[in-house]
């Protein structure tokens, strides 16, 4: 595996691909950002708090009042696949301000001068803030079962579980980094991250149905990635529940978006150099 800490001048942007190359590089950045979490957990574990309270609290007294109509569905199995999406959205959204961070601290331009891609590099981080969502995702699925939410404990369907949340995670990870690359100021940053993720969350099928919105917001939730996250997972996660768009067009745009910003923050990624 080639190391990262070499610094050895990288090839021009027309060099012939490399797959196993890509693959190395990917996964060492990716590795190496996880050795972070080992050795410092307590991020993921405070960033679970939000989405337990979400279930625990707010599920429940919604539940009991049937505010909101979730048709045949109970109101926590129908919440409970938004608030994993939503814990997922939160922790990657903010996933940048640690690029900003190893800016600061002369990181990124190791990076940039290794015999790494830059596509090897945005994807490495992508996949590395992609698995950090798993370790919230089975807190959830533990409260859930707890609270009495119907569970498809089916392997298959919390392997799919799993894939989509680290898609999702992937996406909004690779977001934040464009956000990063364009900023480059961690106060700037922190100020589009709060503003950007309570409106993708409300304007997204976690909390209440698409059909409950009025029209102009129906026509922002179908635009809203998260949506789609949220629908996999919904349709993965409960026993018996439907899914409003079918599974293959909520993978469909789940990985055309991370491909798409994929392609974007390895354009960019070089600004942070500047």
């Amino acid at each position: 595996m080639r190391s990262l800490e070499r610094v050895v001048p990288r090839a021009g942007w027309a060099e012939a691909p490399d797959p196993l190359g890509f693959l190395a590089d990917t996964f060492t950045i990716t590795e190496g950002e996880l050795r972070k979490l080992r050795h410092d957990p307590t991020e993921l574990l405070t960033r679970a708090v939000q989405p337990i309270l979400w279930l625990v609290i707010f599920g429940e007294v919604v539940a009991r009042t049937r505010a909101i109509s979730t048709g045949s569905m109970g109101y926590l199995d129908f919440l409970a696949p938004g608030i994993l999406a939503q814990s997922a959205l939160f922790s990657a959204i903010f996933y940048g301000i640690a690029v900003i961070w190893e800016r600061d601290l002369g990181v990124v331009h190791k990076y940039l001068v290794s015999p790494a891609s830059r596509v090897s590099l945005v994807t490495g981080k992508a996949l590395a803030g992609g698995l950090r969502a798993l370790v919230q995702a089975a807190i959830i699925y533990l409260v859930s079962a707890l609270i009495g939410v119907k569970l498809d404990l089916n392997p298959l369907a919390i392997a799919g579980v799993a894939v989509v949340t680290v898609l999702g995670s992937a996406l909004f990870a690779t977001f934040s980094l464009v956000i990063a690359c364009l900023v480059r100021s961690r106060e700037r940053f922190m100020g589009i991250g709060q503003v950007l993720t309570m409106p993708l969350f409300f304007a997204s099928s976690a909390i209440y149905p698409i059909a409950l919105m009025p029209s102009w917001l129906q026509v922002v939730a179908i635009l809203n990635p998260l949506t789609y996250q949220v629908d996999a997972t919904r349709a993965l996660m409960i026993a018996g529940a439907p899914t409003a768009r079918g599974l293959p067009l909520d993978f469909t745009v789940l990985i055309v978006a991370t491909m798409a910003l994929l392609a974007l923050a390895s354009r960019l990624y070089a600004r942070l150099a500047q």
